[in-house]
């Protein structure tokens, strides 16, 4: 919006000529999204106290989590606003990714709402049952991919860090491994928001890691030199990422230990999906993989748990997630909470590495 409107006056005005720069737009988007979330923040942890959204918590999980009962959840919404209002004011609202990421993680995070509003109203945890809330979110990811497909002229390789030549075409099979990057990076990032501060952590590393894939990928010269594929328009995803980071930055001044807030599922289901479809359109899915490794690992663990135990009655882990297993091992929230994310500052850089690694 104010691109728009500011950018055009840089005919009367040279001053103005700052606008046409994403590197500008991308910094002032994460100032923008930072007063966003410290002028919102607080109001609508003021509302969630009021409407009594709080946090139900389920009886599977450690019991130190008790005490955690009655804190305000859906805080998810702080993320959105932060999100959404910086990206409006300082993109090129005719770049039609913008729109895909944005609609995409508006329609996650949709039916993270009406899961979390019936957590609570049920008073039990259990939210919409997963028959009924993974084909929504397999008809949603299966939507962006096709389109995706579509505007990026039935781009269907793959890219593989460290490997510059392997690069298979899945062909029309491509529609459906972008909904597999999309459904599959929403539901690790909610299975990682277990303790205070533990998802939007390494979402903030994931963010602004594809912030600097996003810049290259749209610029035609970095990409060629970089050997990364060079996506025509993807450079204004960088001040989408940027607004991504300054959201989740305002939101952990929040959510830090101990929370004042909790995100909920409409703020998990709608990260992880703007991630993966950020992904999707810079050629980086594999990527996603390494510097989003805690999520890949956190719903690993998961998926270990219950094919142990429906095969063998065994468990590999004391409880899965895996940020469960230390909580029983002992380990203190704060300690299991940064020595995760300092895993997630490794993964970050190693995924960076690959741009010369090729």
């Amino acid at each position: 919006m104010l691109y728009h409107f500011l950018y055009p006056l840089h005919e009367y005005f040279t001053f103005f000529n700052v606008f046409r720069y994403i590197t500008f737009r991308t910094i002032y988007a994460i100032l923008t999204a930072l007063i966003v979330s410290f002028v919102m923040g607080p109001w609508i942890i003021q509302k969630l106290k009021a409407f009594q959204i709080q946090q139900i918590v389920r009886d599977d999980v450690p019991s130190r989590h008790l005490s955690k009962n009655g804190t305000p959840t859906m805080g998810g919404g702080i993320i959105l606003a932060a999100l959404f209002l910086p990206t409006l004011l300082w993109v090129d609202l005719t770049n039609r990714y913008i729109w895909i990421v944005l609609l995409t993680t508006l329609g996650f995070g949709g039916l993270g709402f009406l899961d979390d509003y019936r957590k609570i109203k049920e008073k039990n945890g259990l939210g919409i049952r997963a028959r009924y809330k993974f084909p929504v979110q397999v008809a949603m990811g299966l939507a962006s991919s096709f389109i995706l497909f579509h505007l990026m002229d039935h781009n269907s390789r793959l890219v593989f860090p460290f490997f510059k030549r392997v690069m298979p075409d899945l062909g029309n099979w491509y529609i459906l491994f972008g909904m597999l990057v999309i459904v599959g990076t929403a539901n690790a990032v909610n299975l990682t928001d277990g303790l205070d501060g533990l998802a939007i952590g390494p979402v903030l590393i994931t963010s602004a890691t594809f912030m600097l894939f996003c810049y290259l990928a749209g610029h035609f010269r970095f990409a060629s030199y970089l050997q990364i594929p060079f996506v025509r328009g993807s450079g204004e995803l960088t001040i989408l990422c940027g607004a991504l980071v300054g959201a989740g930055l305002g939101f952990l001044w929040f959510n830090t230990y101990p929370a004042q807030v909790f995100m909920g599922d409409v703020g998990s289901l709608a990260l992880g999906a703007s991630l993966g479809t950020i992904a999707l359109v810079t050629k980086q899915e594999f990527l996603l993989v390494i510097t989003g490794g805690i999520f890949v690992i956190e719903a690993l663990s998961v998926i270990l748990q219950v094919i142990s135990y429906k095969l063998r009655k065994k468990r590999v882990f004391r409880m899965a997630p895996l940020h469960h297993h230390f909580e029983l091992k002992g380990w203190a929230e704060p300690k299991i909470i940064v020595r995760f994310w300092i895993i997630g500052i490794i993964l970050g850089l190693i995924a960076i590495s690959t741009l010369k690694l090729r």
